[in-house]
């Protein structure tokens, strides 16, 4: 196992009815930025929660962060919240308007260019802090400092990381998750298996309780993501996805042990290229890249065949292979294609994304940084 040091600050408030209980984890003077949306949560009641658990608070509102959250619009949530004077803001949302709101909490007091915190890793000081009251379980930014903004102007998907953001409480409650469209509950899924992937699917480094949790959140995805399709209305279901969404990515499964990645990578250049849901770009990449570095990930392929989809194949090779084809048939069950050309791509958008990898300078990707440029266009050969 690996050195590491681990901490997570964010208070979880899980259940039915938790977001009453917000008020009293706000600044005694809160002034607050609510940050939304398309407005969905004015039509399925979680807004009016919202603001009748802020009814004592001076509240500015912000609507409109787009599912793959941009700069430009960030931008101006930033200007909003300087020219009203907060000091707190509130995400209501999934993890775009929470990766959103990570974003303007760090430009806020930030006297340079604010795209440098994205793209130079620019240092800054003083963010404002951040709650969540989380609507779509899949990226578990509700309980990290992550976040990941697209830039319009120039097709860039770039991250920035710092537990200075890291939202202080998150309120995490099934029941909002169950007038999500099909395709959102879908996308969720896929997303945080392939979270817990970024983070398992390496090589070994003796660290099996990381495995286990690993292997247990995976299994609870396979097994609830389906009936979260089919059982919209079951609270049990939609608690346990949106914990193991979660977990997948608060950190602590990731301590200790190598991680990738790279899907994640080359599927941002698809999104920002050609605006492909995130958990789309993941589905197209994950199982192609799995055959490409098959032999580098071979132990822990087979072993996640072994653990998690139950196959017991005598020979490597069949092993490995199936148990590719099982994670590509879960993406195909959850009703995420896994082609690029399920959504009209060839040839053309494998350069067009090895170029925006080069331009960013994502050119040695992996647990090994040993997927070059020649490597993703194989793997995005093999997804055609």
């Amino acid at each position: 196992m690996l050195n590491f040091i681990y901490k997570n600050q964010t208070e979880i408030l899980f259940g039915k009815g938790q977001i009453s209980e917000i008020s009293s984890r706000l600044p005694t003077d809160a002034k607050v930025l609510l940050l939304y949306g398309g407005g969905s949560i004015k039509k399925n009641g979680v807004y009016d929660q919202a603001m009748s658990a802020l009814a004592d608070v001076d509240v500015i509102e912000f609507g409109g962060v787009e599912p793959n959250p941009t700069y430009e619009t960030l931008m101006q949530a930033v200007t909003t919240a300087k020219e009203h004077h907060v000091n707190f803001i509130l995400a209501v949302g999934g993890g775009s308007v929470i990766d959103g709101a990570k974003f303007v909490a760090a430009a806020y007091n930030y006297a340079g260019e604010p795209w440098d915190i994205l793209v130079k890793g620019a240092e800054f000081s003083n963010p404002l802090p951040i709650g969540a009251v989380l609507t779509l379980p899949a990226t578990g930014s509700e309980s990290n400092g992550n976040s990941v903004v697209t830039k319009k102007e120039t097709s860039q998907k770039r991250a920035f990381s710092s537990p200075t953001v890291q939202p202080v409480f998150a309120v995490l409650d099934p029941e909002y998750t169950f007038s999500l469209p099909a395709r959102q509950v879908s996308n969720g899924v896929v997303d945080a298996f392939v979270h817990v992937i970024e983070q398992y699917l390496t090589y070994p480094v003796n660290a099996p309780l990381q495995d286990r949790f690993a292997e247990g959140i995976l299994q609870t995805l396979i097994s609830e993501g389906p009936k979260a399709l089919s059982e919209p209305q079951n609270y049990d279901v939609r608690a346990n996805v949106m914990w193991s969404a979660t977990m997948a990515l608060n950190g602590l499964i990731g301590q200790g042990v190598p991680q990738d990645w790279s899907t994640h990578m080359i599927g941002h250049e698809l999104t920002a290229l050609y605006n492909l849901d995130h958990a789309q770009t993941l589905a197209i990449v994950l199982p192609a890249l799995m055959h490409v570095q098959k032999e580098q990930k071979s132990i822990k392929i087979q072993q996640l065949g072994e653990r998690v989809f139950g196959l017991n194949y005598s020979d490597e090779a069949e092993q490995i292979d199936k148990t590719i084809k099982a994670v590509q048939d879960f993406f195909e069950a959850m009703t995420v294609k896994t082609r690029l050309a399920d959504y009209d791509l060839d040839e053309q958008a494998i350069e067009a994304v090895v170029a925006n990898l080069e331009k960013n300078e994502l050119t040695k990707l992996g647990e090994h940084g040993d997927i070059d440029l020649e490597k993703v266009k194989s793997i995005l050969a093999l997804a055609l």
